[in-house]
């Protein structure tokens, strides 16, 4: 490793030490303090983000994606908001999850504790930077922050005015790192620093989340691969139906808990798929469709990959099935594990559904867009889980801690025929 990356990863190591025993008080005004420098060095934030946008323009790179690098003072102060939001949480660090007195007068409790180091790998939006440290902090983790090159000089900005507002704090400035470089090299560092990272967390597409499961030798929470499908059953309320996968797919394509399949019962489908077809191309949307959905209306043939695709645009694929358990053949066979929904008044149906597909998240007559750590009143999210180690579904703060062990006896002593108490 270069000499550049262990400087900072060390210093992120020493600083997790420092940081793991604070309080809750130190951490939340140190927060406040962040936010507060944010909004007075708003200017300068903004300066380094055109940096950012005018290349990425000189790149070719597309407009919605331009608009999710690009910062303006209200971003910042929406930014700098919902760090003072992560502040007012619950400190899940101290938090006696199990406790009890065993047999033998030993009292035992496990106990929540920060996971240490933390690295995040993510794509595109600067506000990540801001926010994957925020969540880092208050659950006494320190961070190494890991962007795309396209938002470099941005968080390059980001991160010195943070620790710039942490050194007068009794929060260690060192938590907060951003990793050196901005080519491959640097992120091959991350995902091999075994030993001084205790965790990766990607953010992003596939090919980045497959890219680090693949090949870090540091343990990884895979998150947000979204390919998530609404299940219309047969004994569904049509209109009911129509609103929620309009509004799964249509709400906001491009994020990872929008629909990008639909299922419809062949018993519904003569009901459903002709005012699904109009209500979707009403809100701009591309149906995919298999031959059954194409006898009721004009659509673009499906192919294996659409049914595959995390589209995170106004496109879906669509088949008709022939049964609750053929709808969750399909989802088990192409779907992410993120967020699959049912849509039925059938209380039996919604039951075996529940049942049998195996996501992190299952909506019965709701719609996908609230698999989110807000929507589940958690308060802020590092990302969602797809996978089932150590956390699955929106991560909060009490994801990003592990626990121990604390026993406490009055000299026990083990032995041979059991306990004994010294003295």
């Amino acid at each position: 490793m270069s000499e550049e990356f262990l400087k900072v990863a060390r210093a992120a190591r020493e600083a997790a030490a420092e940081l793991a025993p604070l309080p809750r008080a130190p951490k939340d005004r140190a927060l406040r303090t962040v936010a507060d420098a944010l909004v007075a060095h708003a200017a300068e934030i903004v300066e380094a983000n055109a940096k950012d946008v005018e290349q990425a323009r000189a790149q070719g790179t597309a407009e919605a994606m331009i608009d999710r690098l690009r910062l303006d003072e209200a971003r910042i102060a929406a930014i700098a908001e919902a760090v003072r939001q992560v502040a007012d949480l619950p400190d899940p660090v101290g938090e006696v999850v199990r406790g009890s007195t065993l047999p033998n007068g030993l009292e035992l409790r496990q106990l929540r504790v920060p996971l240490g180091v933390i690295g995040i790998i993510y794509e595109g939006r600067p506000n990540v930077t801001v926010d994957a440290a925020a969540l880092c902090l208050k659950s006494g983790n320190a961070v190494l922050l890991r962007g795309s090159s396209s938002a470099y000089s941005s968080n390059t900005a980001l991160v010195r005015i943070m620790q710039e507002a942490l050194a007068g704090t009794e929060v260690p400035a060192g938590a907060v790192q951003l990793v050196p470089g901005q080519t491959r090299d640097s992120v091959k560092e991350l995902m091999r620093a075994r030993g001084l990272v205790d965790v990766l967390i990607p953010r992003g597409g596939a090919s980045l989340i497959n890219s680090v499961v693949e090949e870090s030798t540091v343990p990884v929470i895979e998150t947000g691969v979204g390919n998530c499908h609404v299940y219309v059953d047969a004994e569904a309320d049509v209109e009911l139906a129509v609103q929620i996968l309009v509004n799964a797919k249509a709400q906001r394509p491009s994020v990872c808990n929008a629909a990008e399949t639909f299922l419809v019962h062949e018993g519904i489908a003569d009901a459903f798929v002709p005012r699904a077809l109009t209500a979707l191309a009403e809100a701009g949307v591309t149906v995919h469709g298999d031959a059954r959905i194409a006898g009721y209306g004009e659509v673009v043939p499906v192919t294996e990959d659409d049914f595959y695709a995390e589209y995170l645009s106004l496109d879906i694929a669509a088949a008709v099935v022939g049964s609750l358990e053929d709808a969750v053949a399909h989802i088990r066979r192409y779907g992410s594990g993120h967020t699959d929904a049912i849509v039925t008044r059938s209380q039996r149906a919604a039951r075996r559904f529940v049942a049998l597909v195996d996501s992190a998240a299952v909506a019965v007559n709701a719609s996908t867009r609230f698999t989110d750590g807000g929507e589940f009143g958690f308060g802020a999210e590092i990302g969602i889980s797809t996978q089932k180690l150590h956390s699955r579904g929106p991560m909060g703060l009490p994801e990003l801690t592990s626990t121990k062990w604390i026993y406490t006896g009055e000299g026990h002593l083990r032995t041979s025929e059991g306990t004994v108490v010294a003295g």
